[in-house]
């Protein structure tokens, strides 16, 4: 088995591609080692101390470094934890976890019921030009809510905490979203 690595726009940040599936819908995001005791895999990542998170995506495993950590230091140490979870079978998550249940934000944020054209337009978007392109780079990205004229996305996986995520945010994806979708004003990060 071979295990492929790509670079990502968060230098935090790096996408393994086991070159199989690796979450069969959905993604998950492990952002600290509480969070990953519902996968053996990212558990063990998390043991090495040198891993701040984790994120399953379809076919890649994202991996961000802790703070002063060297890819070069972490790299051989995350394949080997990859190798030999692959090789021996291992199961993505632990018996009796809530591994598939993803819980939205609880926001508080009400949608009026008469956007839902609009936000079924924006949630098309963000399915079909959106989290393709996101996944490209090692993350994902998620519709969290729109009222007023303000839509709400939250950003994993490589996407948080990269310093180029503002300006994906506001030159990409809010002007692709605003040209289909003239009734948003605004596209923030929650």
């Amino acid at each position: 088995m071979q295990i492929r690595t790509e670079q990502t726009p968060n230098p935090a940040t790096r996408k393994f591609l086991p070159g199989e599936t690796v979450m069969e819908s959905g993604t998950r995001d492990f952002p600290d080692a509480d969070s990953a005791l519902a996968s053996p895999l990212a558990s063990a990542l998390f043991d090495s101390g040198l891993v701040e998170g984790v994120f399953y995506g379809r076919d890649f495993i994202s991996v961000t470094a802790a703070p002063a950590v060297s890819w070069s230091d972490l790299d051989p140490v995350v394949i080997e934890t990859l190798l030999d979870h692959y090789l021996s079978g291992a199961p993505l998550f632990a018996p009796g976890t809530a591994a598939g249940i993803d819980v939205a934000a609880d926001d508080d944020f009400e949608e009026d019921p008469a956007d839902s054209d609009i936000i079924e337009q924006i949630k098309e978007l963000i399915e079909t030009r959106v989290r393709p392109a996101v996944a490209q780079d090692g993350g994902d990205i998620a519709y969290r809510g729109y009222r007023d004229g303000r839509l709400l996305l939250s950003m994993h996986g490589a996407c948080s905490g990269c310093p180029s995520s503002t300006i994906t945010l506001k030159r990409g994806i809010e002007s692709l979203i605003r040209h289909y979708v003239p009734e948003v004003e605004s596209v923030e990060a929650v």
